[in-house]
Parts: C-alpha cells; structure tokens; sequence
C-alpha cells in the first residue's frame, strides 16, 4: 500500500529503525557524533585540496598525488556522514523537509558537488595536474575557493538545524 501524498515523511518516522533511533536516549546522540565525525573529516580532507588549488597550502605536492592521498578518506568520511544523515533524517523526517535550513544544507551540498565534479571533469578529461610549486591557474583557483565557501555553508546550516528543528512544523 502505497503512503498518501503529504504523509510520506510521516510514514518514514513510523519505520520502526527511524521510531527507535528516536526515542532512544542513546541513540540519536551516537549517531549524530557519527554525522559530526564524518562531516568534521569531509570538511578537513576538503580543506586540504581546496588551499592548495588556491595555491595557499601543499604547494610542493603535486595536485594529483594530494588528491590521490586525501580523496579516499574524503569518500568514507562522506558515507559515514550520509548514512548518519539519513538515519537522522528518518527518525524526525517530517520536522526536517519543514526546516529551511535543511532545505539549505541539502542545496549546498549539491552546489559542493557539482563544482567538484565540473572541476574533475574540468581537469581530468583535459590531462591536468598542477605540478608540485606551480601557481594554480585561474579556475583551479576558483574552484577552491568556491569549494570552501560551500562546506562552511554546508557546516553552518547543520548547525543551524539543531537549533531550530521545531521551529517550522
């Protein structure tokens, strides 16, 4: 039987997994570490490749190899922060899609990946790498800056969803 339109997000928190992690005194705590832990290790990995394609940091590794060391860590930091993100979504799923703030985090993140796949795409499908002590060219540059600007938006509207969470029901 399907939901009715309007209540899925109801049906979502009634799924006994999502009613357990919320009523649990325990719980939402550990997996909202979790969230925090990933999200703190995404953000720091990112940090690294975003200052040096602006040329701020690392500029005697070369692009490539930073990338090859760091991105790694960056995916399983992203899947732990997405698997603790949507359990914590499912057991309060309908004051979530009412936060304005939510809505936010999850535009940004989409914005943060879409400019690193525009730069990926950018850089892989063209050969290029910034060798080690090479000054970033322009749109390396951008990217980076770009890049961080949207993960400390990203880290700001998390933040801001703890404090308003009732707030828009």
């Amino acid at each position: 039987m399907q939901p009715e339109p309007g209540t899925i997000w109801r049906t979502i928190e009634t799924w006994r997994p999502a009613t357990a992690l919320a009523e649990s005194l325990w719980a939402f705590p550990a997996v909202e570490t979790m969230h925090v832990v990933g999200l703190v290790t995404v953000f720091g990995t990112i940090l690294v490749v975003d200052l040096r394609l602006m040329g701020l940091a690392s500029r005697t590794t070369e692009v490539k190899r930073l990338m090859g060391d760091v991105l790694p860590w960056t995916w399983s930091a992203f899947a732990l922060a997405a698997l603790s993100g949507l359990a914590m979504f499912a057991s309060h799923a309908s004051l979530y899609v009412a936060n304005p703030w939510f809505l936010a985090k999850m535009g940004l993140l989409a914005l943060a990946g879409l400019n690193m796949a525009i730069f990926q795409f950018a850089t892989t499908r063209r050969g290029h790498s910034l060798p080690a002590g090479a000054t970033p060219p322009h749109r390396a540059r951008v990217a980076g800056a770009l890049s961080l600007v949207l993960w400390v938006a990203v880290v700001f509207c998390g933040r801001a969803i703890g404090f308003t969470l009732g707030i828009y029901s």
